[in-house]
């Protein structure tokens, strides 16, 4: 069923939702609730077969959509006004609500939705977060570069990419759009490089802290991801891991089972083992 967006709407999108938040719920409290977060220009159904395995396991499921995402209208320009201010504020309002359908929160994330599960570990104390591929800087910038480029990007004028230039909009699954604004990348961007700032200089809130990385990562930034483990790790001597899924296409969505076949029944194990420890 679906869960009421209210909870987690930070601002209002006038196209209509086609893929909305999915809740999985039990009816009752359950020992671990997850929340699930999706990538850019994706929708929650990127980790709804994921998340039925987690309820069949026992666990109450919360998929939020991220603003601006899962409208009707594949070629909306929505994403041109996302900031790194609506992405905090919905991290933080999703984690609050999946926080209250189990005893202890668990939050797993894509991309994007990486870079936010993350954020959560690093400022609210849950038990658990595993952060897959997120989005801290982009693969072909050198990472010493990321921050100055996304300052850049968000004074030069907002375009959209589309993801598969050959493709442009016939690029599936059509849950997700098929470009992407310049600006909104950007504004990930410069949140990834804020986290970066925090947990150099705090410790993180969670409590165990995981960051699983494609070994043949094809568009995000690696290095931060990695600089990110290393600063977390320097501040705790347990609690903290690193992990290089190998054996994977040069690719950066290894979660969309819609996407190259075969990869999520190489990636989903990896994944239950993470969230079970």
């Amino acid at each position: 069923m679906a869960a009421n967006d209210a909870q987690v709407k930070v601002a209002p999108t006038p196209s209509v939702v086609s893929y909305d938040s999915i809740l999985l719920h039990h009816g009752t409290l359950t020992p671990r609730a997850f929340l699930l977060l999706h990538g850019l220009t994706a929708s929650p159904r990127q980790f709804e077969a994921f998340g039925q395995m987690l309820y069949e396991r026992g666990a109450n499921v919360y998929i939020p959509r991220l603003p601006r995402h899962g409208l009707t209208d594949r070629l909306t320009t929505q994403l041109e006004d996302l900031t790194a201010d609506e992405l905090r504020t919905f991290a933080e309002r999703s984690a609050a609500y999946a926080a209250s359908l189990g005893e202890r929160l668990v939050t797993v994330g894509f991309s994007v939705g990486g870079l936010l599960s993350a954020w959560i570990a690093q400022h609210l104390p849950i038990e658990r977060s595993v952060s897959i591929a997120p989005f801290l800087g982009v693969a072909w910038i050198p990472d010493r570069f990321n921050a100055h480029a996304a300052r850049l990007a968000l004074r030069a004028p907002n375009h959209f990419w589309w993801w598969h230039p050959l493709l442009r909009e016939g690029l599936m699954p059509a849950h997700g759009y098929p470009r992407v604004a310049t600006h909104a990348i950007a504004h990930a961007a410069a949140l990834g490089a804020e986290l970066l700032e925090d947990a150099g200089r705090d410790a993180p809130a969670a409590r165990d802290i995981h960051v699983v990385l494609n070994a043949r990562e094809s568009t995000v930034n690696n290095s931060r991801a990695r600089r990110l483990a290393r600063r977390w790790a320097g501040h705790r001597a347990s609690g903290v891991g690193l992990h290089r899924i190998r054996g994977l296409p040069a690719s950066h969505d290894i979660i969309e089972p819609l996407r190259l076949k075969g990869v999520v029944q190489h990636v989903y194990p990896a994944l239950l083992d993470l969230v079970d420890r």
